[in-house]
């Protein structure tokens, strides 16, 4: 008799930690609306972000004046906005340490001509003029509706070497940036 309570007790224990281990599989149309969910939650705080003035643009991305990318690390290329003092930071992933301390270069400026509009298909543009020790260039901003992904354009006053970073725009308090030494 206590043989057969301990082997019904140890099938229903399995049964049971069978049962609990099944997940639930989200629908494919399900798992579309909640992630069209999150991004427009985080296009809001981006937007909130950009009206205060305090975002950080964290790029993974690099694309030259002629069309070449570069993949890189997030955490050390971004171009935060703090009050009208602008940090353009943009380092890659060599072994040098550049001037910054992490492969590339970092520039402060101030910021003027602070423009923002929305065209009817809701995506944003911002765009702003930088002069700074080591910058003087024109920055545009595009980011479609519904998401926080994000183009930022420099263009260099002094010269055509445009350079084109796309990555996410955050606010402030959430970027996990890397600041390097400024020129």
């Amino acid at each position: 008799m206590k043989k057969m309570v301990s082997i019904l007790i140890c099938a229903l224990a399995l049964m049971v930690g069978h049962i609990q281990a099944q997940e639930v599989e989200l629908t494919k149309e399900e798992k579309k609306a909640l992630q069209e969910k999150i991004d427009s939650i985080q296009h809001a705080e981006a937007v909130e972000a950009i009206n205060a003035k305090k975002f950080t643009l964290e790029a993974d991305q690099v694309v030259f004046k002629y069309g070449q990318t570069a993949y890189v690390t997030s955490n050390f290329n971004s171009s935060p906005l703090a009050s009208f003092t602008l940090k353009v930071q943009v380092a890659f992933n060599i072994p040098a340490a550049g001037p910054n301390g992490l492969g590339g270069v970092t520039v402060n400026g101030k910021v003027s001509s602070y423009e923002m509009r929305t065209d009817k298909r809701g995506t944003l543009y911002l765009s702003m003029n930088v002069m700074g020790v080591g910058i003087s260039a024109r920055l545009d901003i595009s980011m479609p509706k519904g998401t926080n992904n994000a183009t930022v354009t420099i263009t260099p006053n002094f010269n055509s070497n445009r350079l084109t970073l796309n990555g996410v725009i955050l606010p402030a308090f959430k970027s996990s940036v890397f600041k390097g030494r400024s020129i």
